[in-house]
């Protein structure tokens, strides 16, 4: 390409040095243009206007590489001028339009199957370990089981969502045997993440693992910073349930928390009566098998779930290679927060957790079933354009999440006081500390 460049440089220098050939040309012309017939004359004055151009003007560059040439500086110039902070050129609505049709209907058999399944799947590990009751099989028993109580839990979610069924009444009762077997209290559960999902993306009206502001941070005491910005904050959703996220004050089991309204009163005490039953029934079964076996059955796996509930969710949000834009103010919109997402591939887990890593369409549309969800992620695709953050392919195990969890951890500390398009800012004086 450099060569083409300097050929045509050097035929454009050689352009005027021309003109005395394209003279004597023209006067030729003209000379002979006495002796042809009137008809010919018009041609003749045509072609030598030709000839003059052809001699005197620079030869253009081949014009394939005039569309090289152009293609690559828009390709650069539009790399350079993309960010994800920019106003999408498309609408919610034009998201909403590339799905298709059957990706929104609710099977509730389809649904109820998976329930069928993974409760299969916990009982018969749970009677697996205890017959083998083996040291080398019980850390396989917590992990499998773990995982297990996670994919009952995004279940759960759906029915929280309403993507279960069209049936409120069985969205409710499948949420509370699902999230009140592991530990969750439905209603109050459900009611904070409907906050979530509305206000995703906004610094300070999004509910779970939102950014803290430098004020916030700088006043935190050291216990409270390393247990939100080490892999021990990864155990932290119980405590979250009693008490929310720094600078947020309520409990998922008060109704009268600032959490819930008034008419969610009722809602907040029945599932807070459903997990005081299931907290009674695990005490009565402690009783009668033993605290060691409670504790191998289903102690260690509930918080290998939480692991799994806290690292997906914060991945959801965190640690992409380009920073990830947070909002206030009039920069923050539905669609933009929702854009704000980031979807994950967890390798052979994927289908185990019901595809909860495609999260972006998940997070605009949380009432499609999440088995369309990789279908309607893969429609609105073109939609997106760049503004769809591809996952990184992930191996059987998703090992490579480790790295981005530990260096989120490392440099996503705070967002400052003020503006309203920010990016997580990294505490340099906390590290040289």
């Amino acid at each position: 390409m450099a060569s083409s460049v300097l050929q045509c440089r050097c035929s454009s220098s050689a352009g005027p040095a021309s003109t005395p050939l394209a003279h004597a040309l023209s006067s030729k012309l003209r000379t002979e243009s006495l002796y042809l017939p009137p008809v010919n004359v018009w041609r003749l004055r045509q072609s030598r206007q030709l000839l003059v151009s052809a001699v005197a003007a620079p030869p253009r560059p081949p014009q394939t590489f005039v569309i090289q040439e152009d293609d690559g500086n828009r390709e650069k110039i539009e790399h350079e001028a993309f960010s994800f902070t920019n106003p999408p050129p498309f609408t919610l609505a034009d998201i909403r339009a590339a799905i298709p049709k059957h990706c929104w209907v609710k099977d509730p058999w389809k649904s109820f199957s998976y329930v069928v399944r993974d409760v299969a799947i916990v009982f018969g590990l749970a009677a697996g370990a205890a017959y083998i009751n083996n040291w080398m099989v019980w850390p396989l028993y917590w992990f499998a089981q773990g995982t297990m109580f996670w994919a009952l839990f995004v279940l759960g979610h759906d029915c929280g969502h309403g993507s279960f069924s069209s049936n409120k009444r069985l969205n409710d009762v499948v949420g509370h045997l699902t999230h009140s077997s592991i530990l969750v209290p439905y209603h109050g559960w459900r009611i904070s993440h409907r906050t979530h999902h509305q206000n995703h993306g906004h610094v300070e009206n999004d509910e779970s693992w939102h950014p803290i502001a430098k004020k916030l941070y700088n006043s935190l005491d050291s216990l409270t910073r390393m247990a939100r910005f080490s892999p021990f904050s990864m155990l932290a959703y119980p405590f979250y349930l009693w008490g929310r996220s720094p600078g947020k004050t309520g409990s998922h089991y008060d109704p009268s928390s600032p959490l819930f309204v008034p008419s969610e009163k009722k809602d907040v005490l029945t599932s807070t009566a459903c997990w005081s039953s299931m907290v009674a029934l695990l005490v009565g079964l402690t009783f009668a098998i033993g605290p060691m076996w409670m504790l191998k059955l289903y102690v260690v796996p509930y918080w290998a779930f939480v692991v799994w509930l806290d690292v997906v969710t914060y991945l959801h949000h965190h640690g992409y290679d380009e920073k990830v834009p947070w909002y206030r103010g009039q920069e923050w919109n539905y669609m933009r927060g929702g854009l704000s997402t980031i979807d994950r591939d967890y390798g052979l887990f994927n289908n185990i957790h019901h595809d909860i890593g495609t999260h972006v369409v998940h997070h605009l549309f949380p009432q499609i079933p999440h088995y369309h969800l990789i279908e309607a992620t893969e429609a609105v695709k073109p939609v997106l354009g760049k503004y769809y953050r591809e996952p990184e392919k992930s191996l059987p195990f998703p090992v490579h999440l480790w790295k981005v969890l530990t260096k989120s951890f490392s440099e996503d500390h705070y967002v400052d006081d003020e503006g309203e398009i920010l990016f997580y800012r990294k505490d340099v004086k906390s590290e040289a500390a």
